[in-house]
């Protein structure tokens, strides 16, 4: 298979991006480089994040905090050992700095920026463990939840508090809309704790989970900026701060973003999408997510389910997630990441004529 370079994969993704923007904008009848548009939030994080990671990346080598590969993981990742981690350190306050900014620190922008910076939070708390014990195991997954479940908790109960009914229905394709009551909130709530994990699962690949974060960012950005303006600009910083974050990020990486950066990202899209009723939309722009998250709990079940007497089961993939699968298959990393911003990018304008 054809392998293309991690910088072609960038600038091509960082052109494609800047320039759906732009033309969003412009036919929405938005200046393109006033506050209020998806342009110069985007752009305006992508190269603070790209600047400031200058200089935090060889500040997270001084400290070693180098990333510990999975031993029965990809052999080619094994050269990847002393990375540093923790990127997520820097991209994330980067795009809510800006957003907060440029929306004049809106209500809800400060609320979807704190429930970003609490899943954020528990993503640090996980690497410190895993930098500490020198292994690939942070805290336990039971603590881990804990924690998504009772931040989410308390951005539900601020939703509920601050709007009441006006956000428990769900917009559908073409306009239609599905009331769902109180029902809305769990839905919700499971939608933080699942998006969140979905993100940290994609984060496997060399430019991959922020890559993709950036595509799903801007263009949930584009779908609630009739209605929600001060979303928008937050979802186009945010996207903006991951992209810029790729430029350290693409093959070969200098700096992978950790928990801290995947558990924000997906804690920033579902946060948005709750606030904006776009949950569905949501869904079908983390497609790449969502079918990462398939992958690995199929594989898990398929194991347990086909157990011996000797408590060996099979497996369905010959690693999960997905993208493991696919390296192990035959495919290079940057095929793999080629593939799936492509997919992203359909998912995306899908989004667009549809909703």
């Amino acid at each position: 298979m054809t392998r293309v370079t991690g910088q072609f994969l960038f600038w091509t993704l960082a052109i494609a991006l800047t320039l759906l923007a732009s033309s969003l904008d412009w036919l929405a009848g938005r200046v393109s480089w006033q506050p209020g548009g998806l342009t110069l939030p985007f752009v305006l994080a992508a190269i603070a994040t790209w600047m400031v990671g200058l200089w935090a990346v060889p500040v997270l080598q001084r400290l070693k905090a180098g990333q510990v590969i999975r031993e029965d993981g990809p052999q080619a990742h094994l050269k990847k050992a002393g990375t540093p981690t923790m990127g997520g350190v820097f991209v994330v306050p980067v795009g809510i700095a800006i957003a907060l900014f440029l929306s004049g620190f809106s209500s809800s922008v400060i609320a979807v920026s704190l429930l970003t910076a609490a899943y954020a939070f528990i993503g640090w708390i996980d690497d410190w463990q895993i930098l500490n014990r020198r292994s690939n195991k942070g805290i336990t997954p039971r603590q881990k939840l804990l924690l998504q479940v009772g931040f989410g908790a308390l951005f539900c109960l601020w939703v509920l508090l601050q709007f009441g009914g006006e956000v428990t229905q769900l917009l559908l394709p073409f306009g239609l809309i599905l009331p769902l009551g109180f029902l809305f909130f769990p839905v919700a709530w499971f939608a933080l704790v699942a998006e969140s994990n979905a993100a940290n699962l994609t984060d496997g690949l060399d430019g991959l989970a922020g890559g993709t974060g950036a595509i799903a960012l801007l263009a949930l950005g584009a779908l609630v900026a009739p209605t929600h303006p001060d979303l928008m600009v937050f979802s186009a910083a945010m996207a903006g701060s991951y992209l810029g974050f790729v430029t350290h990020n693409r093959n070969p990486a200098r700096v992978f973003m950790g928990n801290l950066g995947s558990l924000a990202l997906g804690g920033a899209l579902a946060a948005v999408a709750i606030l904006s009723q776009s949950l569905l939309a949501l869904l079908i722009l983390s497609g790449i997510f969502f079918v990462e998250t398939i992958s690995v709990i199929l594989q898990v079940s398929y194991y347990k389910a086909t157990k011996d007497e000797k408590g060996i089961g099979q497996r369905l993939f010959k690693m999960a997630p997905l993208h493991h699968h696919l390296e192990l298959s035959g495919w290079n990393e940057t095929s793999v990441v080629a593939w799936f911003y492509g997919i992203g990018m359909i998912l995306a304008l899908m989004c667009l004529v549809i909703f």
